[in-house]
Order: structure tokens, then sequence, then C-alpha cells
């Protein structure tokens, strides 16, 4: 099956790092440079005197603006939520359908673009948090960063009128987290897997006739 789309993946979901301003303000070169490096290596094996050289400022402008490493992780993170994941993903569902359960469905369309891409990489969220532990400040922030997507799939199962919202979002946020996984291994098709189990999910909830609708 051919597939197509007529939206950018990579700025749905914040796979793929955005160019490296050369100008600009300082902060925003050490996080276009933070934001590169992570992606490609993880949190730990980044040292701040690397990100310092990419970014090109000085050893006192960095610390201007981040006192630690762990503050630049954070507002990696959070440029991830605000710019390129969670938000984004709520936004390009609403504009493909405005029915609840399409819009669950419509997560797992958007995933699939994700995982299409050639230089497909894991979730910034999900590497944080397998890299640095669910106990660490990094973890934890990026746990919460990912309930986000939990709370936006029990609203939707609100929405839809759905047996037990709770369990099903938590079922589906399994799948969604496990696609993500797959792909990282190579299976490109995860998403289209995923989506089945979904749209069962959502029958087995007690949403069939929403779906047929």
């Amino acid at each position: 099956m051919e597939h197509t789309y007529d939206f950018p993946p990579a700025a749905v979901v914040g796979v793929s790092a955005p160019p490296r301003p050369t100008t600009g303000g300082a902060r925003e070169r050490i996080l276009a440079a933070a934001y590169e490096l992570f992606l490609q290596r993880g949190i730990r094996a980044v040292g701040i005197a690397e990100l310092i050289s990419r970014a090109g400022v000085a050893k006192a402008t960095f610390y201007a603006h981040f006192a630690s490493k762990d503050e630049l992780v954070l507002a990696y993170l959070e440029h991830c939520h605000q710019e390129l994941t969670v938000e984004a993903i709520i936004a390009e569902t609403a504009r493909r359908t405005g029915s609840p359960t399409g819009r669950l469905l419509a997560i797992f369309d958007v995933l699939d673009g994700w995982f299409r891409q050639d230089d497909f990489q894991a979730c910034a969220f999900v590497s944080t948090m397998l890299e640095m532990g669910p106990a660490h400040p990094l973890g934890v922030a990026s746990i919460e960063y990912l309930a986000q997507v939990r709370a936006f799939m029990r609203a939707l199962a609100v929405e839809a009128g759905l047996e037990q919202p709770d369990v099903f979002a938590r079922s589906c946020h399994i799948l969604t987290k496990g696609s993500i996984i797959s792909a990282v291994e190579g299976d490109r098709e995860a998403a289209v897997f995923a989506k089945r189990m979904a749209a069962s999910l959502i029958r087995d909830h007690g949403g069939g006739a929403a779906m047929a609708a």
C-alpha cells in the first residue's frame, strides 16, 4: 500500500534536529546544539565542553543561560513538548478529523509517518527516560510529558463515550510506546499494527458504533 502524507511528520513528532543556527541568541544556539547532539547520542555521552563548542559560545555564556547540564536537558525536553511532540500531535489529529475515535486512530497515522522517515530516531521522552531511569529528575520530567499523551487519549475516550476511559487510555498508551520501541528495532510497520490493535481496543470498550458512524 502506498503511504502519502500532506504534513511534515518530523515537525509533528520531533525526531529530526532542525538546522543549527549560526546566528541569533546564544540561548537558541545552545538549545539547537543540544537538540542535535542529544538526539544523536543520548544525554550522558554529550559533555558540556562539546555543547559549548558546537554552539559557538563562551563557557561563561553557557552558564549564564543554564546553571547545569540537567537544566539544559529540561529546556530541551520542554522544547520537544511545546513545538515538536505532544501539542503538534493533538493539533494534527484535530486537523484530520473531528471524531474522537477517529482522532484516537489518527495518532497512529502520525506515528506511521514518523517511523517511515529515513532519519527516524526514537522519541526524545522515551529515550531520556530509558537512559536516565524513572527516578532521575530528567526521567521524571520525561514521564510527565508522556503522561500528557495518555491524558489526551483519556479525554478523547470520554468524549467518545468509551467504557472505562482510564483503562482504555492506559492500554492505548502502551500501544503507542510499544510501537515506538518496535520502530527503533527496525519495524517500520509498527504503527500500522498498533492502529489495528487500537481499533480492537476501542470496540472492546464499547466504541464499535462510534467507529461505524
